[in-house]
């Protein structure tokens, strides 16, 4: 590769490392080209797979400030999926991949500037998506406000029956 070319990359690669929300590393060595497509269609509009250069990519990390976090997970053939939209939702995309794929290896990742262990994005795979748990926000809060409108629905009631009640003791007496 001529060194503008090689330029070139690294500029794309240290603007792709500051433009996305995160960056996981895997391992890929054993997958055939029609496995990395199917990754990539996997992965959809979420996220860009991409195997990359180890040493074009330590200098991109260095350029965006990542070079602590990744410097490390940069051993033998390395792929990094950036990620542009939900983490969570690529994350589950590659934990999957990877279970039904064996040669793919999460070896960690960069999340907003933090550094991950290939457990914590599993973990964070585990997490339900945005949708549901928005979703389920909601729901408590719909609850919630019924709750509060039956409470307040309540105490009128209550204070009718009070008056009743005391109308009711007079009149005995």
């Amino acid at each position: 590769m001529a060194k503008p070319e090689k330029a070139a990359a690294v500029a794309e690669m240290a603007d792709e490392f500051r433009n996305s929300t995160g960056a996981v590393l895997a391992e890929y060595r054993g997958l055939s080209v029609a496995q990395i497509s199917q990754l990539r269609h996997t992965l959809g509009q979420n996220a860009r797979f991409r195997v990359v250069k180890n040493t074009l990519t330590k200098i991109a990390a260095t350029e965006a400030g990542l070079d602590k976090q990744v410097l490390d997970l940069l051993e033998g053939p390395s792929a990094i999926a950036f990620v542009r939209g939900d983490v969570i939702e690529a994350a589950k995309g590659l934990r999957d991949f990877a279970k039904a794929n064996a040669p793919l290896v999460i070896k960690g990742g960069v999340i907003d500037g933090k550094p991950m262990s290939p457990e914590e994005i599993t973990r964070l795979a585990d997490v339900e998506s945005r949708e549901v748990l928005l979703s389920k926000m909601a729901g408590a809060l719909k609850a919630k406000q019924s709750q509060a409108a039956a409470a307040f629905d309540a105490l009128p009631s209550k204070a009718v029956r009070l008056a009743q009640a005391l109308h009711d003791k007079r009149a005995e007496a």
